[in-house]
């Protein structure tokens, strides 16, 4: 089959809905070159509409600070200052003490001054301007890592636990994310050509591209949407070694508050596959959602529709289809617990590891707390590897046992708290970006979720229950990007300074929590959770989470509580 003219192998092509305008750009893109390679020789701040679409494949995305636009002149409008986020991928989140240092000298150079560790590990550079966007995406690859699919519609950054333990099944899920992510790594040439290639002469100043010249996995229309959360393996483990993986798909909790046709949705367990089988099922997946996934709504053109609205069972069939071999049904074997990896462990080599929790995943320096300066002195002095986890925090790793004090010094002279001494409820919650420049955000999140945990870490203490471990998650949009909806608690964003208030999800993420309150004010979140915070000390069962008692209640008796 002719990758530019895939279709539905059920579709009657005189019946197919039209496309989105997305769709046609990526159409006539060639593989994602637009106009985007003149566009960056012009004597502009910014890219075209279309351009917009296809730079988001090569890891950028342009916005502009809501907070310095400028009002021009008689008219009144506003002025935008536009810069922009990348983002680098990172599978696992394993990367060097090097790279690491790399990011932070970008972010000094040509950003913002800041440098956010996501919440799928991966980093993010901030206020880059189009001027020094190639030297960003070449000092970027320079030192190892891309950013190309970090973003758009494809597969994105392949997430698995960072711990660097010795155990066998740690290194083998660990491979497996790498390997996913260069094998649906997009072939075309246009990252390397537009990056890493001098524009005006042709020299090429990096090693690099590939000799295709069409996309056997995407097509020339790439995916209908990004790829993330959409598939998921559970390592199924005997006698310390993983023997397979029970393969999830569907997952998604990003919603469209206005539209009924949008929801936040669990991914559902599809079939077991061997560790052989996995990379090859992981293509079939994609293939199925590149053929059959909507291309004409792009608020439901996550796999996560497709496979609701088609069934588990359908699903299923059309992987082993495009596999080419029927799979197993999943093992009973599931998630049962989840550890952050905070704090100093020992990795089973004689040597030991440090996770140090940051706030939000943002790294900053002022005159209180010098995040980045600590960071480059734990990285020169000791030249760990780095582990980046889905908590927006750091693992150093490959540690001497007698590094401890030296390390926990640096952190204490640059005015950071230890991870044993923060807070559990400040310690499992992360935020997005929000305000001021993601395009989406409709309120405050990374920025207002510090002062909501001043207050909620003193009610907990206040009562009893400041050793209880439960997530709040914050998001300044609908859009969920630091998974708000399967958290114990989740704050989103829906106006301007208020927040929809959610509980009865759990600590693992496998259960979704429901609506408690409705455009809650920032400043009373903690006064609307704490009739619940009261009775959940008082009625709660031996060991049960706030989410589980929020969840076994139901939302119209924990409304009769307050």
């Amino acid at each position: 089959m002719s990758e530019d003219s895939i279709t539905p192998a059920n579709a009657d092509t005189n019946t197919q809905p039209k496309l989105s305008a997305v769709e046609l750009i990526k159409d006539q893109s060639r593989y994602l070159r637009g106009t985007i390679g003149s566009e960056l020789l012009a004597d502009s701040n910014h890219f075209g509409k279309d351009d917009l679409q296809l730079l988001k494949f090569h890891g950028t995305y342009q916005q502009d600070d809501r907070e310095q636009r400028k009002s021009s002149g008689e008219s009144g409008k506003s002025e935008k200052e536009y810069s922009f986020m990348v983002r680098t991928r990172i599978p696992a989140g394993i990367m060097t003490a090097q790279q690491l240092l790399a990011h932070l000298d970008l972010c000094d150079s040509i950003g913002n001054s800041t440098l956010k560790i996501t919440t799928r590990q991966g980093l993010q550079l901030h206020g880059i301007l189009k001027k020094d966007l190639r030297q960003c995406m070449q000092t970027i690859n320079q030192c190892m890592l891309t950013t190309l699919s970090a973003c758009g519609d494809v597969n994105r950054n392949t997430m698995a636990c960072p711990a660097p333990y010795t155990d066998t099944v740690r290194a083998t899920v660990q491979k497996l994310a790498q390997d996913i992510s260069d094998h649906l790594s997009p072939q075309t040439k246009s990252y390397y050509e537009l990056w890493l290639k001098d524009l005006t002469s042709g020299q090429e100043t990096l090693e690099g591209g590939s000799d295709q010249t069409v996309e056997p996995i995407y097509g020339k229309t790439y995916l209908p949407r990004k790829f993330t959360n959409c598939l998921g393996f559970i390592a199924v483990v005997r006698d310390g070694h993983v023997i397979g993986y029970n393969v999830l798909v569907g997952g998604g909790l990003g919603v469209t508050p206005s539209a009924k046709k949008t929801f936040p949705r669990l991914a559902s367990r599809m079939a077991f596959v061997s560790p052989e089988q996995a990379v090859g099922v992981a293509e079939a997946v994609v293939k199925v959602q590149r053929d059959f996934g909507y291309r004409d709504d792009r608020k439901r053109a996550r796999l996560k529709y497709l496979v609701h609205d088609e069934g588990i069972e359908w699903m299923r069939h059309k992987v082993e289809e495009y596999y080419g071999s029927k799979l197993k049904d999943c093992t009973a074997d599931d998630v049962v617990e989840h550890r952050d990896h905070m704090g100093w462990d020992e990795q089973g080599d004689g040597r030991c590891f440090y996770g140090f929790n940051v706030e939000n995943g943002r790294l900053y320096d002022d005159q209180q707390r010098a995040w980045k300066k600590a960071l480059r002195e734990i990285c020169e002095e000791f030249q760990p590897e780095i582990r980046l986890t889905a908590h927006q925090s750091v693992l150093f790793c490959n540690l001497d046992q007698n590094a401890r004090p030296k390390l926990e010094g640096i952190l204490k002279k640059r005015g950071l708290p230890l991870t044993e001494e923060i807070s559990n409820v400040r310690r499992w919650s992360i935020a997005c970006v929000a305000l001021p420049t993601c395009g989406l955000a409709i309120t405050e999140s990374e920025r207002a979720l510090p002062g909501v945990i001043d207050v909620m870490e003193k009610k907990l203490t206040e009562l009893g229950l400041d050793k209880e471990l439960f997530t709040v998650r914050m998001t300044g949009c609908p859009n969920g990007c630091a998974r708000p909806y399967n958290a114990d608690i989740g704050l989103v964003g829906k106006a301007k300074g208020k927040y929809t208030v959610y509980v009865g999800g759990t600590r693992l993420g496998t259960r979704l929590g429901f609506i408690y309150k409705d455009l809650v004010p920032l400043e009373s979140i903690t006064d609307s959770l704490e009739p619940l915070f009261k009775a959940f000390g008082d009625q709660r069962s031996q060991s049960e989470s706030f989410g589980d008692w929020c969840a076994r209640l139901g939302l119209e008796k924990l409304q009769a509580i307050v």
